[in-house]
C-alpha cells in the first residue's frame, strides 16, 4: 500500500512575529483585488509601511475577541483572516461576529487555504460565543460571493460605500453576507 504525501497546511492564531508576512500578503493581494477599482497610488506598495500597525494589532488587540488567523503552508504565511465582534449599527455586538477580512496570497489561491481560513474563522467566532457571522465583500467580487454562498452565506440586503483612504476620492461598493453559526 502506498501513501501519497499530504500537504503541510494549517491555520493558527497569528503571532506578533507574523506581522511582516501578513503585511506582505496584504500588499500582494490588495494590489490585485483593488487593481480595477482604485488608483494604483492609493494602494500600499511597501509591506514595511504596514508592519508596525500589524505588529500592534497582533501584540495588543483592541478586544479579546479580535483575532487574526493565518493560513500556513509549512511555516510560510499564505493568507489571513480577521474576526471579532460586528460593529455595524444594525448588528448586536454580543451575538454577531464579523469575518472582517479573509485574504489569500494571489499565488496561493485554489489550494484550499481560503476554505481552511473560512472554517477556522467561523470556528473562532463560535468559540467566542457569537451566533451569527457577517462579512463585507466588494460588490463586484463574484468569485468571493460564490465561494461564500456555496459555504452557506447569503446576502442580507445591507450595502455600503467604503472610503479606502479617508479622502472620499477612493471608494468601493460593498455588500454584506451573513450566516447562522454555533
Amino acid at each position: 500500500m502506498s501513501h501519497s504525501p499530504s500537504a503541510d497546511v494549517s491555520v493558527r492564531i497569528a503571532w506578533a512575529d507574523d506581522a511582516d508576512a501578513v503585511a506582505a500578503v496584504q500588499v500582494r493581494a490588495w494590489r490585485q483585488m483593488y487593481a480595477d477599482l482604485v488608483p494604483a497610488e492609493a494602494l500600499p506598495t511597501d509591506a514595511a509601511d504596514l508592519v508596525p500597525a500589524w505588529r500592534q494589532a497582533l501584540a495588543r488587540p483592541a478586544d479579546a475577541r479580535h483575532r487574526v488567523l493565518v493560513a500556513l503552508e509549512r511555516n510560510r504565511v499564505v493568507g489571513f483572516a480577521l474576526t471579532g465582534p460586528a460593529d455595524d449599527p444594525d448588528c448586536d455586538p454580543v451575538a454577531d461576529g464579523t469575518l472582517a477580512e479573509m485574504t489569500v496570497d494571489p499565488a496561493e489561491r485554489g489550494k484550499g487555504h481560503g476554505s481552511r481560513l473560512l472554517q477556522a474563522g467561523v470556528d473562532t467566532l463560535v468559540a467566542d460565543r457569537f451566533t451569527r457571522a457577517v462579512t463585507w465583500l466588494l460588490a463586484t467580487d463574484d468569485d468571493q460571493r460564490r465561494f461564500l454562498t456555496e459555504a452557506g452565506w447569503a446576502a442580507d440586503g445591507a450595502h455600503r460605500e467604503l472610503d479606502l483612504d479617508g479622502s472620499g476620492e477612493t471608494t468601493v461598493k460593498q455588500v454584506r453576507l451573513h450566516t447562522a453559526i454555533g
